[in-house]
This record gives C-alpha cells, sequence and structure tokens, in this order.
C-alpha cells in the first residue's frame, strides 16, 4: 500500500516542485551520487522508514537503485513553511554492516 506522504512527494517531484538541502548536496558529493539518478529513482523507491512526527515537517526514507544497480537511501521531506516543494535531505549509499541484505530495515546495535 502507498504511503500518502510518499504519493504527495512524488507527486511534487513530477511536477518539479523538488529542491536539494544544503547537507543533502554534501552527503551527495562525498558518496559519488548523481541528484538526478536519485530524482529518476523516486517512482520505484521502497519505504524504510517514516517519519510524520519530524519538527521540521514530514519525511521518509527510502530505499532506491541508482542507474548501476547500486543501493542508495534517501531522505526526502516536506518542510512546514514549504509544503508545496519536496526537499532532499540527504542521500547516501547505506552501510551493509548496518542494515539487512535488502538495505530496508536496521541491523539490532
Amino acid at each position: 500500500m502507498m504511503s500518502t506522504l510518499l504519493a504527495g512527494i512524488q507527486q511534487l517531484a513530477a511536477r518539479g516542485n523538488v529542491r536539494v538541502s544544503a547537507h543533502g548536496f554534501d552527503e551527495l558529493a562525498n558518496d559519488d551520487i548523481s541528484f538526478g539518478e536519485v530524482l529518476g529513482g523516486l517512482p520505484m523507491a521502497v519505504i524504510v522508514e517514516e517519519y510524520q512526527d519530524y519538527h521540521k515537517g514530514p519525511c521518509v526514507l527510502l530505499f532506491q537503485l541508482l542507474d548501476d544497480g547500486g543501493p542508495v537511501h534517501a531522505l526526502w521531506g516536506l518542510a512546514k513553511n514549504a509544503p508545496d516543494m519536496v526537499t532532499l535531505i540527504t542521500a547516501y549509499r547505506p552501510d551493509p554492516e548496518k542494515w539487512s541484505p535488502d538495505f530496508l530495515r536496521r541491523k539490532p546495535k
């Protein structure tokens, strides 16, 4: 079942109402991930965790695949002060030591 939050994020992104946080730009560069790949993978994304009550606005951590088939986690959100714009908060290559083999569940500490 599709989350209402994810559906809203995907609709805004499809309309081009997208921005990237400063932290997001840094993380994309650190992990050599292209924003275009993350944006392009959004329609097929799978929810990892949803944070409806995040203090800056609701956001969702998604599992996506890059063009080369590599895994990426992307945190997309709707800021309280700009609900008509979706923000890529961060994106990174998940650490296999910290995640299940499918990258959908955190391993216990």
